[in-house]
This record gives structure tokens, sequence and C-alpha cells, in this order.
């Protein structure tokens, strides 16, 4: 064997045995820091204090701390399938029909009220139903507290007092058992044989501002074309030349007559009377604006005037229509709180439109007898819906919705009024509370 080919297999086998004396004194060390000394554990310091069980390495890096999980909305239960109807009957004295209705596959508890108009009381209830008063208001309400079996329908029924020749309206909600949660509600006024039938006047013409400022630039270019028209139409003569002065010694050939010219108004009449027809027409647009701008007092009791629509009001389980809504206050109640009064009303609303619209609680408000008011309380409404924010997505095209809106008012005294309104420059519709 060449000694070259000696040298290199040398050199091989005294690199190879040097690794592995390099890693054998590492195994101990490595083995003796995961298994600690045991006289450790139970050793301690100087001054007195316990020591860390030897189990803890404070130079270990703790793991990484877990992910904060997204807020999501609250989901709200699945609204069982209750459905009311309430219908007048044909009496003599005010009679009304509650059909309460379950689609569902399983009884459904649920209590159902019916609101009394204010000044009458039950003559004939159906057995199970009790008067009551609820807190803040000065009517009476029949409640029920029924189970209601699966794909069944359950009948009420109720009689009451009226005063001769008036429309009664009732309205009857189904809630969740013990609760403030509407499943659904219905409404229905019984008519008397003499009452004639109702019908919404149509507001004059002069307060219409509409009308008024269609009628004016109306009759405004009416006048401009008229006069226009007769100036074209008035013809004048033109003095032909040699005719009309002194006679000569020669005659003269006759001269061919000239053509009649017609009349054109002067530029200077016209502007004037262009730039007065702008004026009044734009006056009249501009006073129309202003008015309705300043009636809309965000302050006044309660708001008045608006942009768009004309305003509505009416009592308790009235449907009333204003731009894009049609409201309907279905029960209204209030109980105290620590500092002030939470009172819950039970209120449809359908949007009448094709578009979704929006709608906002800072524009739903309860008025007080003082005039203060007071906005939904978003928070407790949000309680209220399960946890649900119902003015967080706009409502959509032809849809309805029965929901509470919670309202804190200051003082011992129940709301006189409620106002609600789809925007800040619809007219809104406002509800008597009694």
């Amino acid at each position: 064997m060449p000694a070259s080919t000696r040298h290199h297999r040398a050199l091989a086998v005294l690199v190879h045995c040097l690794g592995i004396l390099a890693a054998v004194p590492a195994l101990p060390g490595s083995a003796a820091a995961q298994q600690p000394a045991p006289h450790t554990a139970a050793t301690a310091p100087a001054n007195g204090q316990p020591s860390a069980p030897a189990s803890e390495e404070p130079d270990r890096p703790s793991a990484p701390p877990a992910l904060p999980t997204p807020t999501r909305a609250a989901v709200p239960p699945p609204k069982p399938p209750i459905t009311v109807q309430v219908a007048p009957e044909n009496t003599s004295a005010p009679r009304y029909r509650i059909q309460v209705r379950n689609d569902g596959d399983r009884p459904v508890a649920t209590t159902v009220r019916q609101e009394l108009p204010p000044g009458s009381s039950p003559t004939s209830i159906t057995d199970g139903g009790r008067p009551s008063r609820h807190g803040g208001a000065t009517g009476t309400a029949v409640t029920w507290n029924l189970r209601v079996p699966a794909r069944s329908t359950t009948t009420l029924r109720t009689a009451i007092t009226a005063p001769p020749d008036q429309s009664l309206t009732a309205p009857a909600c189904a809630f969740a058992t013990g609760g403030e949660r509407p499943y659904d509600c219905a409404t229905a006024t019984w008519q008397p044989a003499s009452a004639p039938a109702a019908g919404e006047p149509e507001p004059p013409v002069w307060r219409r501002p509409a009308a008024l400022l269609t009628g004016l630039s109306g009759f405004a270019a009416l006048a401009v074309g008229g006069w226009w028209t007769w100036q074209r139409r008035r013809p004048t003569k033109l003095t032909p030349p040699g005719r009309g002065g002194r006679g000569t010694v020669y005659p003269r050939p006759a001269a061919p007559a000239a053509p009649l010219r017609r009349r054109r108004p002067s530029t200077w009449l016209l502007v004037p009377v262009a730039a007065v027809v702008l004026a009044g027409t734009t006056g009249t647009a501009t006073w129309t604006a202003t008015q309705k701008a300043a009636d809309v007092d965000t302050d006044s009791h309660p708001t008045s005037g608006a942009w768009i629509g004309a305003g509505a009001a009416g009592g308790l389980g009235e449907p009333l229509r204003e731009t894009a809504f049609e409201f309907t206050v279905y029960r209204i109640s209030c109980r105290p709180a620590p500092q002030a009064r939470q009172c819950a009303a039970t209120v449809g609303v359908r949007n009448l439109t094709p578009e979704q619209q929006s709608w906002h609680g800072s524009l739903q408000r309860a008025y007080l007898a003082d005039g203060n008011f007071a906005s939904t309380d978003e928070e407790k409404t949000r309680r209220a819906n399960q946890g649900r924010d119902v003015f967080a997505k706009p409502l959509a095209g032809g849809s309805r919705m029965v929901l509470p809106l919670v309202f804190t008012v200051q003082g011992r005294q129940p709301p006189t009024q409620l106002e609600l309104r789809s925007g800040v420059f619809s007219a809104g519709v406002r509800v008597d509370v009694p």
C-alpha cells in the first residue's frame, strides 16, 4: 500500500475519533439539565423566601398567548312560528275574535295580550283570560297564558263596552311567556253600524307648496307666451318713400308699396320680464324650502314639518303611514327603574317601498307631558331584542317586523305621545298614548 494512502486513512480515522469525543461530554450535561438534583427542590434561599419548585424553568420561553376570538353579534333565537289575526265581529256591541296559529311541529307556550281602548271595559272574555292594568297606562288589557298545540289554531273572543257611535281599535299580540319579546301582532277596528266610512281628507291647495309653485310657474309661462304672441302678430305700416311729403313739379313714377313688417319686442323689455319671472319662481321655491327646513325643528314638541310627505296621527293599534314606513304601535308599558322609568313599546314597522330603507334609533322619540322627550335607549332595545341591533341593517323592501323599542324617561309620569319616523326629513307619525 502506498504511503500516501496510509496517511489519508489515518487522518480520516483521527478526525472521526475527535468528533465522537467532542459529542460525548455533552450527553451527561444535557441529561443532567433534564433531571434536577434532589437537594435543590427543598433548598430555600438565604433571604427566607420560599424557592421556586425545581420543575419550573424561568429561562424556558413561555407559550404564545391565545389569539383573541373576534367579537360577533349575538344571534337571536329562532322565532316560533306563531301568527296572530284579529277581526271584529258583526254585532251591535264591540266584539273581537283573536286567532293564534302555531305552524310549527311542537307546542309553543305564549302570552296573548289585547289592549282595550281607553274608557272601555270587558263584558265577556274567553275562558282563561283575565283583565289587568299594565304599568304606566290608564288602559286595560286582557291577558291569556296559552299553550298552543302544533299545527293548530286557538280562537279567543272578547266583548267590551263602548260609547254610542264610536269606532274602537283593539290590537292583540302574542309574546314570549312572561316577557316583552313579541312573536306577532295584529289589530282590528270595530265600526258601529251608523259610523261613516273613515276617509283621509286631502289638504287644501293653498297648503300644498308644490301645487302652488307649479300653478305659479304655469301662469307666468302662459302670460309671457301670450304677450310674445301678441307682439309678433301686431303689424306695423312703413311709409313708402315719396309719400307723406310735399308735392313736386314733375310727376314721379309710382313706387312699389313696401311690405308690411311685423314689430318685434324690444330686447330691453324681454330681459326684465324674464328676470322677474325667474326671480318669482326662485323666490317661491326658496321660501317653500326655507319654511319646510325651519319647520323641521328637532327640539320642538313634537317635531313638526318635513321635507317629504305629510305627517299622520292616531292611537294604539292604528296603522299610520309616512314617507317610507307604516308604523303601528300595539302596546306600551312602563315600569320603574332605579333612576328613571323604562317604557317598552311594541311597534310594527312595514317598509312600503321596493327598496331597502334605513332608520335610526335617535329619531324615535317618547314625549312627556312637560314637553321633554327621550330617544330610543339603543342598549336596552338591543337587550330586549335578544342582542340584535334592529337599527344596524336597513329594512328590506316590502318586509315587516314587530319589535320592542325601549325608552328611558325621567320622572314618574309615562309618555303621552310617541313619534316615529324613517328619516330626518320624513314627516313621521305621532301616536297618542292613553
